[in-house]
């Protein structure tokens, strides 16, 4: 029967699965974005009452790519992406992603809006001119920055000849995450580049190729569009706290970052 017993044992030590870990690998990635966005209702809510809305804002980016000749060792003036990736199988087709975009979104200075709403305790139903001295100006640029967490997923479109390792692969995102704005607003002359802060959400979906030129470093270009709305960014300034903004806004963005795989 001890024999059995033994032999049960060692028999069942045999056949049970080594616990695998959960994650198989892991990849880095940095690099820089350009962004084009849809028009804005931007509703502003001052401490003193004020309670008023812009419509159709026009917005833009600055890329400030110049900087990178410039000021090399800057390299978080121009608008950057970062990527931090977990694989979840063993040939690296899935994977789970943080995913960071500093984005900047300015709204532009000289154009015509739509103001409707209540400032200085009358109503207000006519046209105004962006414009900081006189009457207001308004853009995420430390920045918009987008926090998603994606779903990432990999297709392999060619190999190399003697290594049959990936050459040129297909990828594709899709997430959800937070904004994480630094918001400076200017008010008839008063200005302010406010403290970071959570200020709403977004959804996106991205695609694009990624080239390996070496076995576990690789450089990927992507498309990007999604959906941020932003609910309470800060709009302070020197002479007046407690104020805040609401918006939201479609974009589109281009990607191009550089990454590295890593093995477990």
């Amino acid at each position: 029967m001890l024999l059995a017993v033994l032999a049960a044992i060692n028999l069942n030590a045999q056949t049970k699965k080594k616990k695998e870990p959960l994650f198989k690998g892991m990849y880095l990635q940095w690099g820089y974005n350009t962004e084009w966005y849809t028009r804005s209702n931007i509703n502003v809510r001052l401490s003193n009452g004020s309670n008023f809305t812009l419509h159709s804002a026009k917005a833009h980016d600055s890329p400030d790519f110049d900087a990178i000749p410039k000021k090399p060792t800057q390299v978080s003036i121009p608008q950057y992406n970062y990527r931090i990736g977990f694989y979840l199988n063993k040939q690296k087709t899935k994977a789970i992603e943080l995913n960071f975009d500093h984005a900047k979104y300015i709204v532009t200075d000289g154009q015509t809006v739509h103001v409707t709403g209540t400032i200085d305790g009358k109503h207000v139903d006519g046209d105004s001119v962006m414009d900081g001295n006189r009457f207001m100006h308004f853009e995420h640029t430390d920045g918009a920055n987008w926090v998603h967490i994606n779903y990432v997923q990999q297709q392999t479109l060619a190999r190399t000849v003697g290594t049959k390792r990936n050459l040129l692969t297909w990828v594709w995102k899709v997430g959800a995450g937070i904004n994480i704005p630094r918001t400076d607003f200017t008010w008839r002359g008063q200005e302010l580049n406010n403290n970071f802060h959570v200020a709403g959400y977004n959804i996106s979906a991205e695609s694009g190729l990624r080239f390996y030129p070496f076995k576990k470093f690789f450089i990927e270009g992507t498309a990007k569009s999604g959906f941020v709305q932003y609910v309470n960014a800060l709009c302070n300034t020197e002479a007046e706290k407690g104020n805040r903004a609401s918006h939201n806004f479609g974009y589109f963005e281009l990607i191009g970052t550089f990454g590295y795989d890593i093995n477990f």
